[in-house]
């Protein structure tokens, strides 16, 4: 076995989840990472949720090899091939047209952030307005039209500029609970001394999960549509991390019935963990002209392929049905077996993504160590949140209902031991 030595002499500080796990990995099948001592660990992280399908999913690296020794293009930039085309027709097939949906695809650059910039600017082009409306808690990307619109002050001080034209709004969380944060919207759109101009788009995730997997009520995010309307404001839904199925349906807007005007989708929309990113614009909004927003790899034929392959899930009514089998199980478990160690933990989600906030306890660094201990016990999991205070669950849609067992039976243990061990000085 090799040293780790070499990643701290050569990889840059920049690295991050290394640093919470330990191990160099080698293998990984469908919900469970080997690393190359042998070790396993069952994965409750997926790729940040681009592994919604599990890590090298049978079905999906079949179509993938085939393709390969194909000899068939793998890089296209935006030209023409065959493998866009069955994307495009499976997406607009399996996903769009049963929803009632009409989107253009827009490929960009190859990640969530690329996805976000293009997002707004299209907004900004199509109203031609500068402004964008964005909620606290929220996150967006690292770029920095898209860390524009981003809340948490660590990332935001990567820029090392000034990030500006973005106005945050209040989410429906703790504190700001307690106030209607919509009429406080309202407010600032209609009151002719608030000092904010009206924005080109808000910009918003239905389920915050960097914020700490708070999620947006039903009709809150009806009422966000209805004064998007109101006020000629394009209502953009970041879907990278929360969509493809995360919060049960595929997109996470479906369950308040919405329709929203600019969508983002990356992570595991390529059904395998391979670049790439999509931007779904309605068609009065299509304004661009040819080659203004462009990007060497927003052609990932591979991608292309194995996303082709994952929507092949979408088909199956069991592979939803098993969503909602999930989500049932990790609600009753996390309320009836988490919960009860202490009555200040709170504890929510929608489909296979929740949070068990630890904040309420009063030890700044209990959650990092439940994580910590996890790892020790061989489950892989991250926080979350502010102060990084939740521990956020994110498990494939497909993993075994025995490991999903034993995956919250570990963070159960990892939760009784932190609180039994003092916090470190």
């Amino acid at each position: 076995m090799q040293t780790m030595d070499i990643f701290a002499e050569l990889e840059s500080n920049v690295r991050s989840y290394c640093r919470r796990w330990p191990a160099v990995f080698s293998k990984a099948k469908g919900s469970v990472l080997t690393d190359e001592a042998g070790n396993r660990y069952i994965d409750f992280f997926a790729g940040a949720s681009s592994l919604n399908y599990g890590h090298n999913d049978d079905a999906i690296k079949v179509r993938l090899l085939e393709y390969l020794a194909s000899d068939s293009i793998t890089h296209g930039l935006d030209c023409h091939t065959v493998a866009k085309r069955e994307f495009l027709t499976k997406f607009h097939k399996v996903i769009l047209q049963p929803r009632g949906l009409s989107y253009k695809c827009q490929f960009c650059g190859p990640t969530g952030t690329n996805a976000v910039e293009a997002a707004l600017k299209i907004a900004r082009k199509a109203t031609g307005r500068l402004g964008v409306f964005a909620f606290m808690g929220g996150f967006h990307g690292m770029s920095l039209g898209s860390l524009a619109a981003t809340g948490n002050k660590m990332n935001r001080a990567g820029a090392a500029v000034p990030l500006t034209n973005v106005t945050f709004m209040p989410f429906p969380h703790g504190f700001m609970q307690a106030f209607d944060t919509i009429e406080y919207i309202e407010t600032v759109l209609s009151d002719e001394n608030s000092g904010i101009e009206l924005p080109a788009a808000i910009i918003v995730e239905t389920v915050q999960a960097e914020g700490g997997v708070v999620i947006a009520p039903v009709p809150w995010l009806q009422r966000l549509r209805d004064l998007c309307d109101r006020h000629r404001i394009l209502l953009i839904c970041d879907e990278i991390q929360v969509g493809c199925g995360r919060t049960g349906p595929f997109f996470s807007f479906e369950r308040a019935g919405i329709a929203p005007d600019v969508v983002t989708l990356a992570k595991s929309l390529s059904g395998y963990g391979l670049p790439l990113a999509l931007v779904l614009i309605k068609p009065s909004l299509d304004v661009w002209q040819p080659g203004e927003h462009t990007g060497t790899f927003r052609g990932n034929q591979l991608a292309f392929i194995s996303a082709t392959a994952a929507l092949e899930y979408w088909t199956d009514s069991n592979f939803q049905a098993g969503i909602r089998k999930r989500e049932d199980f990790l609600g009753v478990f996390l309320t009836g077996e988490i919960q009860p160690l202490d009555t200040r933990i709170g504890v929510r989600g929608v489909g296979c993504i929740w949070g068990i906030d630890l904040q309420a306890l009063g030890q700044p660094d209990l959650a990092a160590r439940v994580a910590r201990r996890c790892f020790e016990l061989g489950l892989v999991i991250e926080c979350a949140g502010r102060g990084d205070s939740v521990i956020k669950l994110m498990p494939p849609l497909n993993i075994e209902m025995s490991l999903l067992d034993e995956g919250c039976r570990i963070i159960r243990q990892a939760v009784i031991d932190s609180l039994l061990r003092p916090p470190s000085i």
